[in-house]
């Protein structure tokens, strides 16, 4: 029997939603601690360390999405370790945006004015202090509108998750679309949800960007 889109498949739905905005916090979480340790390497004063980092940066930004999440997911059983899909998606999803976040936290922190860093220095500042305490609040306040739009972006990422077989948004709608036959509301829906989720953070990164543009 051939079942109608109502309002239980709705909330199956949102069930699926619900797995998709984890999924995506705990990336962006995972992703944005590593993205930190990759920005300082970018700007760190040993050549081969900020080589290094470049290189991360370029492996990651460089190939699909798609392929990094199947990488982890078939390449690490070959290697002996096995994983199941949140271990794989999480390492994947956050590898991945750690190298993103990276660079956008690269650019920030370069776009502090030399002189607050050279007058803690004079100061006596140490370098820990003067990173964490002078330059990096700055840097924040800086790449927060290119953040969360990247968090928009990763929201939206997460749907691939959907080939490896968690059942998230897309997925939901996919289970929704075969059992009702009605891929044109079930879709719709699934499109309306991802957009909801998207436009409050939409929203600020416009809002935080044109309130710097204006302290500038």
């Amino acid at each position: 029997m051939i079942r109608e889109f109502g309002s239980a498949e709705f909330l199956f739905l949102l069930e699926g939603a619900r797995w998709t905005v984890v999924l995506s916090l705990v990336a962006f979480t995972c992703g944005g601690t590593l993205g930190l340790v990759v920005a300082l390497g970018r700007v760190a004063k040993p050549a081969l360390l900020r080589a290094l980092m470049a290189v991360y940066i370029q492996i990651f930004q460089g190939t699909p999405l798609l392929v990094q999440l199947f990488f982890v997911y078939f390449g690490l059983p070959l290697l002996g370790v096995k994983v199941d899909i949140w271990v794989a998606l999480t390492i994947g999803l956050s590898l991945h945006t750690s190298a993103f976040l990276g660079e956008i936290w690269r650019g920030s922190i370069q776009a502090v004015p030399g002189g607050q860093s050279e007058a803690a220095r004079a100061l006596g500042i140490g370098y820990v202090h003067r990173m964490f305490d002078v330059v990096l609040p700055q840097a924040f306040r800086i790449g927060l509108p290119a953040t969360i739009s990247f968090l928009v972006n990763l929201i939206k990422g997460t749907a691939l998750a959907a080939l490896l077989g968690l059942t998230e948004l897309t997925r939901s709608g996919q289970l929704m679309a075969n059992i009702t036959f009605q891929p044109l509301q079930v879709y719709g829906a699934v499109g309306l949800i991802y957009f909801f989720i998207c436009l409050p953070l939409t929203y600020c990164s416009a809002r935080i960007e044109r309130r710097l543009n204006v302290a500038r």
